[in-house]
């Protein structure tokens, strides 16, 4: 049967709009008009705040990353215990260890000064994370903004999409997968973990019984965690040894020495289909950090609300 070009168009433009990721009119200039000096404003907050806090970066990132992975990014962690007892602060990937809402609380307070109930805080999230990127010398890239913020939040899904520490690479890339994401953006948005720290029991199994780890290493990381783990569970120990506080590719250098601090992290090279890209990650840092920013951006896309959906709440942690 031979269809009209008008019918035929018809028909994909209804597809398109009954596709789940169509209407995603996301754009870096979103705010041009409504809020020209909102970028401005949250990037003078976030350099204050690593510059107090050079980790706070690396918990940044990290934040918009858990936020994207879990209904989208639609500042569902942000919702306090408070606002919901759904709250994604107290899954287990999230609880202790999740930090920055302060931060973009404050970013939040001063956007609202200059353009009350027009910025979300899911774009102030997503830029402040290309911010805290910028800070310690990692790549920027632009933000694609106009999303909306969400009423609701999902312990729930948050400890069934989040990654484990203990996650096996297949169960990474599957992981990355169901989001629309590949191997190649796996390896690179891991590599975020050339800044930042983990508490001691997130790594105490690989330094003390593990066989894939660098003796000298382990043994260096066993003197902020004990045997006994409940000894000092919470201590911090940097994921990247050599520069914890910079934004480089140290991080896939430590992985081909077996020094990857996380299992997670060394599973990405440990005889693997991902290998490959850590070699060249490890050397290339341009290809890595023009590869991260494209990656952060792609991440950024995950099933954001816009137009008429979700809401722009007046403070991050609550329901308006």
């Amino acid at each position: 049967m031979n269809s009209s070009p008008n019918i035929t168009f018809a028909l994909f433009s209804l597809l398109l709009l009954l596709s789940p990721t169509y209407g995603a009119h996301l754009s870096p200039k979103f705010y041009d008009k409504s809020c020209p000096k909102a970028l401005n404003t949250i990037r003078a907050t976030i350099k204050t705040a690593v510059s107090r806090e050079r980790r706070m970066a690396a918990s940044l990132v990290r934040l918009h990353f858990h936020d994207c992975f879990v209904q989208g990014c639609d500042a569902s962690i942000l919702l306090s215990e408070q606002a919901t007892p759904n709250s994604e602060r107290n899954a287990l990937q999230n609880r202790g260890s999740a930090r920055g809402f302060e931060v973009v609380d404050a970013a939040k307070v001063e956007v609202e000064k200059i353009c009350p109930g027009v910025v979300s805080c899911a774009d102030i999230l997503a830029v402040a994370a290309r911010d805290a990127s910028v800070a310690v010398g990692g790549p920027s890239w632009a933000v694609k903004l106009g999303r909306r913020d969400s009423k609701t939040a999902s312990r729930a899904l948050a400890e069934r999409d989040l990654p484990l520490f203990t996650s096996s690479l297949k169960e990474h890339i599957s992981n990355f997968a169901k989001k629309g994401l590949n191997a190649r953006d796996l390896v690179a948005l891991s590599g975020s973990h050339t800044i930042g720290q983990a508490q001691c029991f997130t790594f105490h199994d690989r330094i003390y019984s593990n066989s894939t780890i660098d003796p000298g290493f382990a043994r260096k990381r066993q003197q902020q965690c004990p045997r006994n783990v409940n000894d000092g569970a919470s201590n911090l120990a940097p994921l990247d040894l050599v520069t914890p506080n910079s934004f480089d590719n140290n991080y896939f250098k430590n992985l081909i020495q077996k020094k990857g601090l996380l299992q997670s992290d060394q599973v990405l090279f440990n005889g693997g289909s991902t290998d490959n890209i850590v070699v060249e990650y490890s050397k290339n840092p341009s290809k890595f950090k023009t590869d991260f920013a494209a990656a952060m951006i792609k991440m950024g896309d995950i099933s954001p609300l816009t137009g008429s959906k979700g809401i722009i709440r007046k403070i991050c942690s609550s329901l308006n």
